[in-house]
């Protein structure tokens, strides 16, 4: 399979250096569970043109220290381009950035949240079990960043998990179909740290960092949402071969 990577965002100046692109996080993340798995990287941010969905096997779109409602061209062109690849029935995955702006395309709003950031590592409540979900797991543990959130979820998602500071964590879409997630998958702990020893002081409070860095301590789930993203595009491109009139529409 081919994936193209929407690149929305890349990490922190003090510590890009040290650490590999988010594209190249996510290819290396879900490789291990995608035999052949090849990527192609759009670079959104440099004002790269983006492709015509008819060219693309599935795409995945990442995080970004961007809000939706910024007023950038790139952003409103790849709201665009959501929807026109659903229309073609592009399997699509968001991540962070990615989650909020596809619920935008969709009909819902991501905007600041009242909660405030969310840092470290949130735990998920997962509800019902897709048929592309590998092994069951009632708790998704996951690394975060993040002030905007889903503040209401499209009429067409369904809730995949959930929290009290997060009621739309992840979300699936079936007539896209597509799939989302506010927290990052492709982040270990080491970067997430990294990244909170970048902003503390400065984003969010030397406290609020204390208690995510002491947070990281414990395990993350990255590995089981990767497998999750790799059911799910296997299933949507099963499904899109089985029903070619729905994607050439």
């Amino acid at each position: 399979m081919q994936l193209t990577i929407f690149e929305t965002g890349r990490p922190p100046e003090p510590i890009r250096g040290h650490f590999p692109s988010y594209p190249t996080m996510l290819e290396a993340l879900l490789a291990p569970h995608m035999p052949g798995l090849t990527c192609q990287v759009v670079h959104v941010l440099d004002g790269k043109e983006l492709p015509d969905p008819s060219s693309v096997e599935a795409a995945l779109i990442t995080g970004s220290p961007a809000g939706v409602y910024d007023d950038f061209d790139w952003i409103s062109d790849l709201k665009n381009w959501i929807q026109r690849a659903s229309a073609r029935q592009v399997p699509q995955v968001g991540i962070c950035f990615g989650h909020q702006l596809m619920a935008e395309a969709f009909g819902g709003r991501a905007h600041k949240a009242p909660q405030g950031w969310g840092l470290g590592r949130h735990t998920y409540h997962v509800g019902k079990a897709e048929p592309w979900m590998v092994g069951s797991k009632q708790r998704l543990h996951l690394a975060v960043s993040h002030q905007d959130q889903v503040l209401e979820a499209p009429a067409t998602a369904r809730v995949l998990a959930h929290s009290d500071f997060t009621p739309y964590a992840a979300l699936v879409y079936d007539h896209a179909p597509a799939l989302s997630f506010q927290g990052h998958p492709e982040f270990c702990a080491s970067f997430a740290d990294a990244l909170i020893r970048s902003r503390r002081g400065t984003r969010f409070s030397e406290d609020m960092a204390d208690t995510a860095l002491a947070s990281l301590k414990a395990p993350l789930d990255g590995d089981v949402v990767a497998a999750w993203v790799a059911g799910f595009y296997a299933h949507a491109l099963r499904s899109r071969g089985a029903n070619p009139g729905r994607a050439a529409a």
